[in-house]
């Protein structure tokens, strides 16, 4: 099996690493030559297009920021259709909205390509590992013929239902996870503010009802200040964007989630739009002023 793999960003690239160290044939191309150049002399065949990808592909795996970003790689100019033979099997592993997954997935059926939605979780540490959460929608048989590969991306991959399925279980996932890094920084600033170190809190709460994978991954990054990042807040934004747009167009309410989107927001007019989401913290320190560090 062939694979070929566009978008080589701060998740695509180790992602496709990890598709080289398991031994398949790579094909890649990225907008950004240098990540292609870096993955050719992994062992991977750089290609110039997307249309090229798909020619001399029999999966196209995609991980690209956004909807538009998708539509343009599959359906645009020298897109991936415009290359694609009937039989090939499209991987958008973005994480975009649900409706936008559906309306790729009928043009790519049009030219006899199958698709799955298989967005992940985990940010760059699990995509550097191999050990993602990736969350499936498609037909079964098409799902089995991918798991293999899916595999040596993440530890976890779950059909969830057809066509989707997958892009409305990350938009869960990242609800989740936004409201999770929220309650934590409110958590960690109220701890400074009263006088009581931070990073105790973090120790004392990780092992009983609080503790939680978010926990685990953003709360030292918060403490320690560093919003190098991992999954940007302007992509968290633009999950979020998504979710709520999802809700309501099937009439589904999302209180929580809208407060959030409304930090974030906050937190990128403030010029950090592309911290980590853990800086997330920052918006109540500013309010409380005060610095919850260790």
């Amino acid at each position: 099996m062939k694979i070929g793999f566009i978008g080589l960003g701060i998740m695509g690239k180790p992602m496709a690493k990890n598709l080289l160290k398991a031994g398949y044939q790579l094909l890649v191309f990225d907008v950004n030559p240098v990540p292609v150049k870096e993955l050719a002399s992994a062992g991977a065949e750089g290609a110039s297009s997307s249309k090229e990808v798909a020619q001399k592909s029999d999966v196209v795996v995609t991980m690209l920021p956004n909807s538009p970003h998708v539509k343009a790689a599959v359906l645009g100019p020298n897109g991936v259709l415009e290359g694609a033979k009937p039989g090939m099997i499209l991987v958008d592993m973005s994480s975009i909205a649900p409706l936008a997954a559906k309306d790729v997935a009928a043009e790519a059926a049009k030219k006899g390509v199958e698709m799955l939605d298989a967005p992940v979780s985990g940010g760059e540490p699990k995509a550097i590992d191999g050990t993602l959460s990736i969350m499936v929608g498609g037909k079964k048989e098409v799902f089995e013929k991918c798991q293999g590969f899916l595999g040596k991306m993440g530890a976890s991959v779950v059909l969830c239902g057809d066509i989707g399925a997958g892009n409305t279980t990350k938009l869960a996932n990242q609800i989740i996870v936004a409201l999770n890094i929220a309650a934590m920084s409110e958590a960690l600033v109220l701890g400074a503010k009263a006088g009581v170190n931070p990073e105790t809190i973090y120790k004392a709460i990780r092992g009983g009802l609080a503790g939680s994978t978010v926990l685990e991954a953003k709360a030292p990054m918060a403490l320690s200040g560093n919003f190098k990042p991992g999954f940007r807040i302007e992509l968290h934004i633009k999950d979020l964007a998504n979710a709520i747009d999802t809700a309501h167009e099937i009439g589904v309410p999302l209180p929580l989630t809208c407060q959030v989107m409304e930090i974030m927001q906050a937190l990128k007019v403030d010029g950090k739009a592309g911290n980590d989401h853990s800086g997330v913290i920052q918006f109540y320190e500013k309010l409380a002023k005060v610095e919850a560090r260790k």
